[in-house]
């Protein structure tokens, strides 16, 4: 482990404190720790001054030139009147540095997650959402990665397959079956044919979006973004039965359509998307193993029971991929 790693592990309130003092914002003293794994994220009380969230970042997970390109996204949709939380601009800057480690300044936004069942939500979110999509084709991103079978999940695989994570009975159907897995998303990605990728959100799901009843959506944490299609940013809201996908995509997509088209054979993707962000997320806790704050919070990683499960949850998305895509009906 780097020294660096080892001192993101140890950061403790002094030094978060005595960082953003160091950008000329005294703190009253009060901090607490939101949630969040990849990086450290913490309100902070500030004097004569509402508080403010800081984000301290991961080393060695994103250039500075990608982190900026991050920052300059959010406040390009904010200025398009997109409810996006954009880091503070300090005297021209949004990325700081103390002591070695990295971070940035937001506001702080009270919030709930959206109700996915309730209609008018679904809807209104689809509307942001294709503001969001409308302005990420406008232009591209140069530092920031672009979402694909091989980094989500070849890449993924070979991971989990060169270390002691997967239990000795299961390696070789686990290894058999990414193979046929693998084989699947891209036939279906060939199926959905020369598709236009974007600028997105990348991480889009419920948590991600902090719900003010007077206000609406604030969608937060774009810490994920990156070039892909634009069904990504919409998928994670869709669970259930098939029905009951299909009449939540038609309300999205209601809103969406709004303010930017919907390329129907993206539809193609959702499963194989589903299926990669599975394969990504147990070799992303892989990854982070070494970190304590994993270990604490995912204490059931490693096992041998999530070990089944996630072999069985792919066997199922296996067989979802060879149905019929859901219907925009």
């Amino acid at each position: 482990m780097s020294r660096e790693l080892h001192a993101f592990f140890e950061l403790g309130p002094e030094q978060v404190i005595a960082a953003v003092e160091s950008i000329g914002l005294p703190c009253d003293g009060h901090m607490l720790g939101l949630n969040s794994y990849e990086n450290r994220v913490y309100r902070i009380g500030l004097e004569e001054r509402p508080a403010i969230v800081a984000k301290f970042y991961r080393p060695a997970r994103w250039s500075d030139a990608a982190i900026l390109e991050e920052h300059r996204f959010t406040q390009e949709l904010a200025e398009l009147d997109i409810p996006v939380i954009a880091p503070l601009d300090i005297d021209g800057a949004t990325l700081f540095c103390h002591q070695g480690f990295r971070f940035a300044l937001y506001p702080l936004i009270p919030g709930r997650e959206p109700e996915l069942d309730n209609r008018e939500h679904l809807c209104q979110l689809g509307r942001y959402l294709g503001r969001i999509h409308a302005a990420g084709c406008l232009e591209s991103f140069a530092a920031r990665p672009t979402l694909s079978i091989d980094a989500f999940g070849r890449q993924s695989c070979d991971y989990l397959l060169r270390h002691d994570f997967i239990p000795p009975h299961l390696r070789r159907s686990y290894e058999t079956l990414c193979d046929q897995l693998l084989q699947l998303a891209e036939a279906l990605f060939t199926r959905a044919g020369h598709i236009q990728l974007i600028r997105l959100h990348g991480d889009c799901h419920a948590g991600n979006i902090l719900w003010h009843q007077a206000e609406g959506p604030h969608i937060v944490d774009f810490d994920d973004a990156r070039t892909g299609p634009a069904i990504q940013d919409l998928w994670m809201f869709l669970s259930g039965s098939k029905a009951h996908m299909e009449s939540c995509l038609a309300t999205l997509l209601e809103g969406y359509t709004q303010f930017h088209d919907f390329d129907i054979r993206e539809l193609n993707l959702i499963e194989a998307l589903r299926t990669l962000r599975m394969m990504h997320y147990s070799a992303w806790l892989a990854r982070r193993w070494s970190d304590p704050a994993f270990r604490h919070a995912f204490p059931w990683f490693n096992d041998t029971h999530y070990w089944e499960d996630h072999v069985l949850a792919l066997k199922e998305q296996a067989a979802l991929m060879q149905e019929e895509p859901l219907q925009w009906i």
